[in-house]
């Protein structure tokens, strides 16, 4: 028999799956607390699946990829991507929500990223492997900001991953390729509509990472993700996007402006069944200023070692906390950490 996929995708809603994945003469699968998971036993058909493309837009003869959006029949709204795999249709749906966590049931460290959204201006990253939770935990700081500041929020996706509902705050909110045509047009564009704060979705290129450097010190608070795993990570990934002959100038206004940097895992809980945050984060002032314009990175790993304070904080720590509070195995933080020796040293109270 086949399947329709608007069963899957209640089916996906049915069991709270993040991500939807849909291919041609395949069963459908969906990731339900990051594992993968079959939903039935019944397969996709191919023209259920060209009428799907061309629902999103595209053309199942002549397309090879498209990312698009897509609305169930229930009103429920999807970021999608189409590709072919093998030469068969498929599809990777991740639902658009307009429920936004609170930072506490994340297990984010709210009071540092409260101080963070409630500054006037400046630069804060998050960063992270894809699909870490990168978008959801910046949109619970802008529905914090949304609950309790009056603030002109813009927002640049590609494409947007939470919808605001506006509430002492106001959003603007654009798409990728919809609204704009990039991130750097879209943030240029942002300048000029006058906002408090501004979200790019992601930093990709020297053009975008200056123009919102720029942003933050003509007095916006500038939100954005990158894809590294550390703090030192993204510093290195940071400082490398920028031409040699634009770096000093780009350093020095990057150890002015930003604020923080927040880096996170999603990790297997205890459990076996949940997910469970675990958080790297450095705060800019004082000595980490002339570092990160100096490009010290060891100084700043080792500044991160031996802190241990709410605005400062490694990875190693917080793998050993979520260990002792039951919130991750052994083996889990073992397996995560850099160094598997040190992780079980630490384990025992030896930093």
């Amino acid at each position: 028999m086949a399947v329709t996929i608007e069963q899957l995708i209640a089916s996906a809603e049915q069991h709270e799956a993040s991500d939807l994945f849909i291919t041609e003469g395949c069963v459908g699968r969906a990731k339900i607390g990051g594992r993968i998971m079959v939903l039935g036993d019944d397969r996709v058909e191919k023209d259920d699946m060209a009428s799907f493309w061309r629902e999103c837009g595209a053309d199942p003869d002549t397309d090879w990829d498209k990312d698009a959006a897509y609305e169930s029949g229930d009103g429920i709204r999807f970021r999608v991507n189409l590709h072919r795999t093998m030469g068969r249709l498929s599809a990777v749906l991740r639902q658009i929500r307009t429920q936004v966590p609170n930072m506490e049931s994340l297990g984010l460290p709210e009071s540092l990223l409260v101080d963070w959204m409630s500054r006037p201006s400046g630069f804060v990253l998050v960063t992270g492997a894809t699909g870490c939770g990168k978008s959801t935990t910046l949109a619970s700081c802008l529905e914090w900001v949304n609950c309790n500041m009056a603030r002109h929020i813009v927002t640049i996706e590609d494409p947007a991953e939470f919808l605001f509902e506006n509430k002492q705050s106001f959003f603007t909110q654009r798409e990728v390729h919809t609204d704009t045509d990039s991130f750097a047009k879209g943030l240029r564009s942002a300048l000029r509509q006058a906002p408090h704060i501004i979200f790019v979705g992601e930093i990709r290129d020297a053009e975008t990472a200056t123009i919102a450097l720029q942003a933050a010190e003509t007095g916006h608070l500038v939100l954005a993700t990158l894809h590294s795993s550390h703090v030192t990570d993204t510093l290195e990934r940071l400082t490398n996007l920028f031409p040699a002959a634009e770096r000093d100038a780009a350093l020095l206004l990057l150890s002015g402006q930003l604020i923080g940097i927040l880096s996170q895992q999603l990790l297997p809980g205890a459990d076996g069944t949940s997910l469970t945050l675990v958080c790297e984060h450095l705060q800019n002032s004082g000595a980490t200023r002339d570092w990160i314009r100096e490009v010290r990175l060891p100084e700043i790993g080792e500044f991160l070692r031996r802190r241990d304070d709410p605005a400062n904080r490694n990875f190693l720590r917080s793998l050993v906390e979520a260990v002792q509070e039951g919130r991750i195995t052994h083996e889990t933080g073992e397996a995560s950490a850099w160094n598997a020796h040190e992780f079980n040293r630490a384990l025992r109270g030896v930093y």
